[in-house]
Formats: C-alpha cells, sequence, structure tokens
C-alpha cells in the first residue's frame, strides 16, 4: 500500500531576513563569512539596525527541501516550531501553499522568545553569511513528533542544525524508531561543518546505525570524517550508509552506492545567491528517488534544482523545477 508521504521532513522553522553587504560590513560586525554562526535576540536587533534594505522570506533548511519537493508535487509533512506570532504566522502560510502538509503546533504568544530567524548577508560573490536566532524553533521536543505522521512517510529527513536544540537528539530518535519500524527510510543533511564539530560524535553514532542517505557538501564531509582527502571523506561515509549525495559548488555533485560513483557536473549560472542550494538539491534529489528515478538522474535533478536557487535571492524555487528537468532531458 502506498504511504501517505514520500518525505516528512524535521527541522528549524525560520524565516530568513535576506540582505546584501559587502565585505567590510561582515568584517565591521564581526560576522564569518560563509557559515552559520548562532545568536541571540539581542544580537540579532543590532544586526538587523544595520542591514540596508531586505527581504523577508520562509526559510529554514528542511522547509526549503520539503517546499522544492511539494513544488514538484511531492506529498510531503514538515515538522518545526514557530511561535504564535506575526513571523510564525508567515512561516506557516508560506510553506502551506507550497502544497507541504504543516500540523506542529505553534508555540503560545505568552512563550519566552519569538519566531527564529535568520539574517542572511550576500556577499557580491554569491556566498551567505548566516546569523541564525533560533527563538522558539529551538525547544522543538519529542512531543511534537507525531509518530503516525512519521510511519506514513517513505522518507524522512533530518535536518542537522536542529542538533544544537536542547532536545532534539530525543526528538530525532522519536522518529526515527517510528520510521523505521514502518519500513521507511532515514535521510540526513549534515547543514554546516561548524555544526558538524560541534555534535560530530552524534552525528556519526546517528550515521552508523540509523542513515540510509546522507547529504553533505565537500566542507561538512572533510569535517565530519576530519581529513582533507576529500575522496577517502566520501569512500568512508559510503561505507557506513546505503547512499552518498555530496555536493562540490561549481564542480557538481558526487554520487556514491553500492561500490559505485557518480560524479554530475554543476549546470552553470550566474550565482546571486548561493542560500538554499544544498537544500534544493536534496529535495530535488529526494524528489527524483521517490519519483523512481535512478540514482544518478537523482543527483542531476538536484544539481538542475540548485542552480535555479542560486540564480536569485531567496531559498525557494520561483521557476518551474519540472519544466526545467524535462528541458534537460531528466523526465
Amino acid at each position: 500500500m502506498t504511504k501517505p508521504y514520500d518525505v516528512v521532513g524535521i527541522g528549524n522553522a525560520m524565516v530568513d531576513v535576506l540582505a546584501h553587504a559587502d565585505e567590510s560590513f561582515l568584517d565591521t560586525h564581526g560576522v564569518q563569512k560563509g557559515i552559520m554562526q548562532l545568536i541571540d535576540m539581542e544580537r540579532a536587533v543590532q544586526l538587523y539596525g544595520q542591514i540596508g534594505p531586505a527581504q523577508e522570506i520562509s526559510g529554514g533548511s528542511a522547509a526549503n527541501t520539503i517546499a522544492g519537493i511539494a513544488h514538484l508535487g511531492g506529498r510531503t509533512a514538515y515538522v518545526g516550531k514557530v511561535k504564535d506570532d506575526q513571523l510564525g504566522g508567515i512561516f506557516a502560510h508560506d510553506l502551506r501553499a507550497q502544497g507541504a502538509d504543516y500540523d506542529t503546533a505553534p508555540a503560545p504568544t505568552d512563550t519566552e522568545g519569538e519566531t527564529g530567524r535568520c539574517i542572511v548577508l550576500v556577499t557580491p560573490d554569491g556566498e551567505r553569511s548566516m546569523n541564525t536566532y533560533l527563538g522558539v524553533t529551538e525547544h522543538l521536543t519529542p512531543a511534537d513528533i507525531d509518530e503516525r505522521q512519521v510511519a506514513g512517510a517513505e522518507w524522512i529527513y533530518l535536518e542537522g542544525y536542529r542538533f544544537d536544540g536542547a532536545d532534539s537528539h530525543e526528538a530525532f530518535a522519536k522518529a526515527i524508531g517510528a520510521a523505521k519500524s514502518a519500513g521507511g527510510r532515514v535521510s540526513l543533511t549534515l547543514s554546516d561543518p561548524f555544526c558538524v564539530e560541534r555534535h560530530r560524535d552524534a552525528f556519526r553514532r546517528m550515521i552508523r546505525e540509523d542513515v540510509d542517505l546522507l547529504f553533505a557538501n565537500r566542507a561538512e564531509i572533510l569535517s565530519m570524517y576530519e581529513t582533507e582527502d576529500f575522496h577517502e571523506a566520501l569512500s568512508r561515509a559510503a561505507a557506513e550508509v546505503d547512499i552518498v549525495a555530496c555536493t562540490e559548488s561549481e564542480h557538481g555533485a558526487h554520487v556514491l552506492s553500492e561500490g559505485r560513483h557518480w560524479h554530475v557536473p554543476a549546470i552553470p549560472t550566474k550565482v546571486v545567491d548561493a542560500t538554499g542550494a544544498g537544500d534544493l538539491f536534496a529535495g530535488a534529489f529526494l524528489w527524483g528517488l521517490t519519483a523512481g528515478h535512478d540514482l544518478e538522474t537523482c543527483g542531476r535533478m538536484g544539481c538542475v534544482a540548485a542552480s535555479e536557487v542560486i540564480s536569485h535571492i531567496g531559498a525557494r524555487a520561483e521557476a518551474d523545477l519540472g519544466a526545467l528537468f524535462r528541458e534537460h532531458g531528466l523526465t
């Protein structure tokens, strides 16, 4: 019997605040380029007051992936915590408008903290530097995991950034147990090399014991396996999971499974904003997988989707990804 969902994602529910900034702005305000840094509410307010014109767009890494799958017609649901406030309402509306189910109960208005937001500073080279105030999304707990919903998914998709939440490991364990007991499979994205450094042991244990599909980029997989040899890192990951899908910026992506290694070229485009490239790669890859495509085609779909999302501001697809796949002979 077909399950009700292709993919259920679990992650940090965030609203992205995107603004252009030059290198001197990053230096002046102590922002490390190209990574995600956790900040508190005071720092979020301070940075927001210093940036230029900004766009507020629903984001969150796993939410972007789920939105991408829904955009392609996949059956999806998302689990992530917002507050019953203005930004929380924007997040929920935008995700549901993409066609995803989103039923996580919001934190009440009298809860300390606010809906999480990520101030994304985009430099002229298209690189994004993320300053993340987790807010109430940090407090996702096992109680927010609906075991019946998770059990109804062919795949679950776990966001590495969620490892920073106090109860995240227990919430992930509950979701993994529900998925596996119902014959579902588990995918995980490493999210960020500094996130890997903070939680390497927990990541490694989950990868070895529970993960069927690992998403990463070059920096993340090198950090995970503590090596400077990219192919060694890929090989070590492939020895631990069934499928590895690793992006390498302008060099495309690598897909490894059952002793085979496919290198998929990137789709050339002008980089406007790199935010969401990995998220949409994962979304297109998972959609391709659940639609029955072979792994090399899934990787090619991922590169097409990543190319589309980096060609404009924001981490959600603007063009018709299905049409782009057809243009590239993928469907």
